[in-house]
């Protein structure tokens, strides 16, 4: 992977950010993050439904997840947009420095930044486990099926596809909330 330089608002970035969150008022929390976004910029947002999901890699007992999508365009820096992620999850109650896999007020991973491939230590994206987690995919291919995931050759559908006859997407699946 390459590093990558910082976008200006002169080039927009069609990004694409997974949300994921176990404690606190799920939905309030993801729509504060949505309208944060839109206020430090972010047009064009979609949000995906909620799917409760089994925690993956923590302690037994962690309640369950609520993952979502949201896609948009972003016309600042994948620094700048890295930095917003961070401090909205930080104002949600979750540290800036915190254990991996634990419960959390929210989760904001980087999923796509146009079509960039970003290894930097700070940042990379794609996420490096996206292609691989169903409440990644999942939610992601109800609003941007059709996006090419950078380097793979694939669009979010495509890879999506082997997972669908296996119990876990079924599981997923079943685990839709409608919030209204």
């Amino acid at each position: 992977m390459k590093k990558t330089k910082s976008h200006s608002s002169n080039s927009p970035q069609a990004i694409a950010l997974a949300l994921g969150a176990n404690q606190g008022n799920l939905k309030t929390v993801f729509l504060d993050a949505a309208e944060a976004l839109k206020q430090a910029g972010l047009e064009d947002i979609k949000l995906s439904p909620f799917y409760k999901t089994t925690p993956v890699g923590c302690a037994p007992g962690t309640p369950d997840f609520i993952n979502a999508a949201l896609t948009g365009t972003w016309h600042e820096s994948v620094e700048k947009l890295h930095e917003l992620c961070k401090e909205l999850e930080e104002i949600s109650g979750r540290p800036r420095n915190h254990a991996r896999n634990t419960s959390r007020p929210l989760d904001l991973d980087i999923i796509f930044f146009g079509q960039e491939s970003i290894n930097t230590p700070e940042l990379t994206i794609p996420h490096k486990e996206a292609a691989n987690r169903l409440f990644v995919l999942v939610p992601l291919s109800d609003i941007a099926g059709d996006w090419m995931f950078p380097g793979m050759n694939m669009n979010v559908a495509e890879i999506l596809e082997p997972y669908k006859s296996c119990s876990e997407f079924r599981q997923l699946c079943e685990g839709r909330i409608d919030f209204n």
